[in-house]
């Protein structure tokens, strides 16, 4: 499954993207909360960081420039005011086409300030929301005119997808809603509704694809209902009823389910550390209104929505999920499962996407014949060292050049798979040449790990990793542990 997964975000980069609906501003006010007030008993905050970021509608955006669209093309209203030009301002620097934004002079952009308090400047905890905002709704010239600017963009091969973030703060109306999906449908691009916590989702009928949550599935059918089961059967029929084509129901830690004109599917969430769910939602939308598009069935592209929401609530606050974090989240999977051993080739496409998130490559290599203990602290070392570490193996015939005909006891693929099964281990490569050398400049790590028996030695590839700023260092080492002696310490046992 990773395999196929990491290969359709390889076709990622070539969607283009309407997007319309509620388009907000986030902020974040951090202080340290030591002490109460003297004047009423509540936490005293004394700011240390302002930090703010794109909200609603503009998360999706922002998520989908991170997940590389090709071209990000938003509609919706916003007022007159600075939050609107930061607002603006930020989607354009990342280059998403807000020419589709109107303003009005008597609507505030809406803008969603969060106060958190740090505990020792590091652990995050909000203290208080403050919306600005107004619940009225959309002036009608001002609405026809969107309605017109919105549906005058869509035509055939215009765009691969029509992503909609509802948020119920007057953009999206139930007329609107039905004007966008007949003329999708007439243009054959697919309407895909992250829908507003609302009882009637009538002005969806007709969509192709909705990602409500377990909560706001719930308030749709007016009931409670429990397990997967029965919240899956609640939802295909509200699929039937709304004509919907399919329903993904997102079910926190539980992943979520796939409901679809033939069966219902569970696609299960491993584990994740939840720190803040602010933006999952959003980072659902946009990696479902990119992997379908790029070829992924309905299924594949909700197990890679999957990630990229657990990916999100690992962060504090709306942050968009990188293409490249996704790709390392489902490597780290196959790694799990033992898929280390690469080529050079496959090797460097992989370590280019750790390298794009800031992880820190780790180098050692070795003949590893007759794994020992020694080996084992060596690798330990390089994983304390970094992120990733990747071991470059000595083949069968460049072991025979350094250590002689009688070398190696074990063949290089048995070697490999060893190696492979050490949890400090994330990458085997094997290489022929007599050094390391020619693979140590294809892997460029950042940090080159050879035992202390060099300390008054060359390392092979020191100059060229220390002439990009990379640095090598030295392993201690158990005295008495090598394969040599280990050979030795059997031919004694035998001897005896």
């Amino acid at each position: 499954m990773e395999d196929r997964l990491l290969q359709v975000l390889d076709r990622f980069g070539r969607q283009k993207v309407l997007l319309v609906g509620d388009f907000m501003l986030d902020r974040y006010l951090y202080g340290d909360a030591e002490r109460i007030s003297s004047e009423s008993p509540v936490p005293v905050l004394r700011v240390v960081n302002r930090e703010q970021r794109l909200g609603g509608a503009g998360s999706v955006a922002a998520n989908l420039a991170a997940l590389n669209a090709e071209r990000i093309a938003v509609f919706g209203i916003l007022g007159k005011d600075d939050i609107a030009r930061q607002t603006l301002a930020m989607m354009a620097s990342l280059g998403i086409d807000t020419t589709g934004m109107l303003q009005l002079e008597d609507r505030p952009t809406t803008c969603k300030t969060r106060v958190v308090g740090l505990a020792q400047r590091r652990h995050r905890q909000q203290l208080l929301r403050i919306d600005e905002e107004r619940l009225c709704p959309v002036p009608d010239d001002v609405h026809a005119l969107l309605q017109e600017q919105v549906l005058s963009a869509i035509a055939p091969a215009a765009f691969d997808v029509i992503l909609v973030e509802d948020y119920n703060k007057g953009v999206i109306t139930p007329p609107f809603m039905q004007k966008l999906i007949a003329k999708a449908r007439e243009a054959k691009i697919p309407v895909l509704v992250d829908p507003a916590a609302i009882e009637d989702y009538g002005r969806y009928t007709g969509a192709t694809l909705i990602t409500p949550n377990r909560a706001e599935l719930l308030k749709a059918i007016g009931k409670r209902v429990e397990g997967a089961e029965r919240i899956g059967q609640e939802a295909q029929a509200l699929r039937a009823q709304f004509q919907i084509d399919w329903i993904v129901v997102t079910l926190d830690k539980e992943g979520s389910l796939l409901v679809g004109p033939e069966s219902v599917e569970h696609a299960p969430s491993r584990p994740r550390d939840v720190y803040d769910n602010t933006g999952a939602g959003d980072a659902v939308l946009a990696m479902l209104g990119l992997a379908l598009p790029a070829g992924a069935s309905p299924l594949e592209a909700v197990h890679l929505a999957n990630i990229a929401g657990g990916l999100e609530v690992e962060k504090f606050g709306a942050t968009p999920i990188l293409l490249d974090e996704v790709a390392c989240d489902l490597l780290t999977e196959l790694r799990k499962r033992g898929h280390k051993i690469l080529d050079e080739q496959r090797l460097e496409i992989l370590l280019g996407r750790h390298r794009r998130i800031g992880k820190k490559i780790v180098f050692t290599n070795g003949c590893f014949d007759l794994l020992h203990i020694g080996h084992v602290d060596l690798l330990r070392f390089c994983k304390e060292s970094g992120d990733i570490v990747v071991v470059g193996l000595n083949s069968d015939k460049s072991v025979q050049i350094n250590k002689g005909p009688n070398r190696p006891v074990l063949n290089q693929h048995e070697r490999a798979h060893l190696l492979e099964a050490i949890e400090y281990v994330d990458y085997v490569v094997i290489f022929d040449s007599e050094d390391p050398h020619p693979l140590i400049e294809k892997v460029r790590p950042d940090i080159l790990v050879k035992g202390q028996d060099y300390i008054d030695k060359w390392v092979c590839g020191q100059d060229f990793v220390e002439s990009y700023g990379g640095k090598v260092m030295l392993a201690p080492l158990r005295t008495g542990y090598s394969t040599t002696n280990v050979i030795q310490r059997i031919g004694e046992k035998n001897g005896s």
